[in-house]
């Protein structure tokens, strides 16, 4: 049984700025957010330390929504919880209002359709036995068969979601290993968007690349969410890459919220002194 969030006493100095801007609730009685998770609590053991505590934040229809922090911070860990990877110690999981917890066997399986994770470790993400085409065609053929029911359709609709994400198509016929970082991170987002979420967790998609290959993805990225009206919680510890791609962001320290808010307002006005040391951190180049 999960504790209370009540029962959780928050530390001090987080309460105030994590209330403030990453209400999870609907405003003013209009529509609930896309996808919310209120007072979320991980635990990777029984009797450890939270992982993730007291998180609250919110993401609207077609909404990018930037969740930064150092390594460690626990940014990873909420991006599991919200697609279900992780179990929630206490705290919800809402979809358009609904506690996931509380869902039905096909609801759940369509809340697993709608918000789809791109994990980090690419080479992981991707079986080494599996050609690129063939992973994204197993995406079809479990969440839509009835759309695609022959494996011509199935390799057809591969094609097209290969140039969505500006691979060639000779890309499907190639093994993890035989690709670059940067193609296996566009073979996985396609995968994901095979399912035709209306939810992108990336979880820190640029990290692994370098800075020539990280702008391409984040330019494909931004297309895509303009084309489609995707939503996308964007994880990173970049700050200069959540500032060009996220119009909203969320900083985390140590498993919690220390403040959220508009990004320009975040990199001109910081109110957490973390966010301060984060801003200081990045290079900057003298006359």
């Amino acid at each position: 049984m999960r504790p209370p969030v009540a029962a959780l006493r928050p530390r001090e100095g987080y309460a105030r700025l994590a209330d403030m801007d990453s209400d999870a609730t609907a405003k003013d009685g209009g529509a609930p957010p896309l996808l919310a998770c209120e007072g979320l609590c991980v635990r990777y053991a029984p009797r450890g330390p939270f992982a993730a505590e007291n998180v609250s934040l919110s993401l609207g229809e077609g909404e990018c929504l930037g969740l930064v922090g150092g390594s460690g911070c626990g940014k990873s860990t909420v991006a599991r919880a919200l697609v279900g990877l992780e179990p929630a110690a206490a705290g919800r999981v809402l979809w358009r209002g609904a506690d996931i917890a509380a869902m039905d066997a096909p609801a759940r399986r369509e809340y697993r359709r709608a918000v789809q994770l791109v994990f980090q470790d690419t080479l992981g993400a991707l079986d080494p036995r599996m050609r690129a085409g063939d992973a994204i065609a197993e995406a079809l053929l479990v969440h839509r068969r009835e759309a695609y029911p022959t494996r011509a359709a199935r390799r057809e609709r591969v094609q097209e979601l290969l140039g969505r994400v500006e691979l060639p198509p000779e890309a499907a016929d190639r093994w993890p290993h035989e690709l670059s970082g940067g193609q296996r991170q566009r073979v996985v987002i396609a995968r994901a968007l095979a399912v035709e979420p209306r939810v992108l967790l990336a979880d820190e998609p640029v990290s692994a690349l370098d800075v020539a290959v990280q702008a391409q993805l984040l330019r494909t990225l931004r297309r895509l969410l303009d084309e489609t009206g995707l939503a996308m919680l964007f994880v990173s510890h970049d700050l200069a890459v959540v500032r060009c791609l996220c119009p909203r962001a969320v900083v985390m320290d140590r498993g919690r919220v220390v403040e959220a808010g508009p990004t320009a307002e975040l990199f001109s006005h910081p109110r957490s002194s973390f966010t301060r040391e984060l801003l200081d951190a990045v290079p900057r180049l003298r006359a």
